[in-house]
């Protein structure tokens, strides 16, 4: 288990990575993408890191964490340390790095854009610094005509040209028409692979690009993952996450990679613009996106223009109804709504509600959003760990303002056991038994 790895990452790997040899075999105990961002957020709330799971303190944090993982199932992925150095020198002779989003150095637009939905690792090959330079993203089907990829290629130099990085998915037709075209042109690229990085870095024509610092490739998956349409779907966040702006050329309406990534962001992520291409042939999907928010694509000739397009400020989530979203109980024409037991909860102060804090200055503001936080989340009694891992801090945090929220008659707090619950008062509705 030598190598440039962190500590840190040599345990996400044991616990989530194939690991080349034995990979149907271990498969069914990988923990998946969802059983490691529920553990991971344990670990925090505990104030412990993945690295901990090979020190002398492992045994007792794997049974502290059979909640969340079986500990058999926990030893035996960990025991895999000769499988992981196997790994290990196959990556580096093909000179590939590994990061986990515990490492100091993994990408900052995905840990803050996609916060606990960024890869716990990374895979690449080239000069990772290229990865925090944004730029533009071009995205687009894989079956275009001749007429659509000597368009793309031309973007793919204006970028170039511009001296900014060109962000595609490395896919046949729009993705490698764009990577194509700023690459022949000497920009800079970064392309993040659902598939192969192992192969496509090793390939003839990538090894300079790589070597010199024009390409970088990336990918969540393992390096001799095959193709896998789930694995693609979900790779698409981080070609929009790793952008200042994305132009779509081309897709299907309603399916595709192309499609889903485009509107994921648009519905849900909105983590920067997204234009769609403005000339040339008619596109139904085209036009569907941009009955989703998408901007058409204003064609910028120069390094002026592009920046402009790039600059432009990313699209706002739509408000919800302001009775529906911040108190609780709100009522519409068709009857009461109740606001999520997980979304924040944002009361008006009444004459016999606990006392409130009216924030005057920026602590008094964060406190606010704090205090809805958390008491969105106590929607049922739960422990300072449960809070402290539903807001992914912790737990000593989580005490400390749940004591403040507890002083100011917020919450209030029962005994044997121990949980932390809303204010019985008539503000929260009728609470009587909680403390049975």
């Amino acid at each position: 288990m030598n190598g440039n790895l962190s500590t840190n990452a040599k345990a996400i790997l044991l616990l989530t990575a194939p690991l080349i040899a034995g990979r149907e075999k271990q498969a069914a105990e990988l923990l998946t993408p969802g059983e490691y961002k529920r553990f991971a957020t344990h670990l925090r709330s505990i104030e412990h890191e993945p690295a901990d799971l090979l020190s002398s303190r492992a045994d007792s944090l794997v049974e502290e964490s059979k909640s969340f993982v079986r500990p058999d199932r926990l030893r035996s992925l960990l025991s895999r340390g000769f499988l992981l150095s196997q790994a290990v020198e196959r990556w580096q002779a093909r000179a590939i790095w590994v990061i986990s989003r515990a490492d100091l150095d993994y990408p900052q637009r995905l840990r803050t854009r996609l916060k606990e939905d960024s890869p716990a690792v990374i895979y690449g090959c080239g000069d990772r610094q290229i990865l925090e330079t944004g730029g533009l993203a071009v995205v687009g089907s894989r079956k275009v005509d001749d007429e659509l990829i000597a368009h793309t290629e031309d973007i793919g130099r204006l970028a170039a040209t511009s001296r900014r990085t060109l962000v595609s998915g490395g896919a046949r037709g729009i993705d490698q028409a764009a990577m194509r075209g700023a690459l022949q042109a000497g920009g800079t690229v970064t392309g993040i692979l659902a598939d192969s990085l192992e192969k496509t870095a090793m390939h003839r024509d990538h090894r300079n690009l790589l070597l010199e610092g024009q390409l970088v490739l990336v990918s969540p998956y393992d390096p001799s993952a095959g193709f896998n349409v789930g694995n693609a779907m979900q790779r698409n966040k981080l070609i929009y996450a790793l952008s200042d702006a994305a132009l779509v050329m081309n897709t299907d309406v309603g399916k595709g990679g192309t499609w889903s990534g485009a509107s994921e962001q648009l519905k849900k992520f909105f983590l920067v613009p997204v234009y769609v291409r403005s000339t040339g042939k008619p596109s139904e999907g085209l036009d569907a996106l941009q009955k989703l928010g998408a901007r058409p694509w204003p064609n910028p000739t120069d390094a002026e223009g592009l920046e402009v397009a790039l600059t432009a400020a990313a699209p706002s989530p739509p408000k919800v109804a302001e009775q529906n979203q911040l108190e609780f109980g709100a009522t519409t024409s068709s009857g009461p709504v109740a606001a999520s037991p997980a979304a924040p909860v944002r009361m008006p102060p009444r004459p016999d509600s606990p006392k409130s804090v009216e924030p005057k200055d920026p602590a008094g503001m964060l406190y606010e959003t704090v205090r809805d936080l958390i008491l969105g989340v106590l929607s049922e009694p739960k422990k300072a760990a449960e809070v402290a891992a539903a807001l992914e801090v912790t737990q000593r945090q989580a005490e400390t303002w749940l004591g403040k929220l507890l002083e100011q008659g917020w919450v209030e707090k029962t005994k044997r056991p121990v949980r932390y619950v809303r204010h019985s008062s008539g503000l929260f509705g009728n609470q009587e038994g909680v403390h049975s």
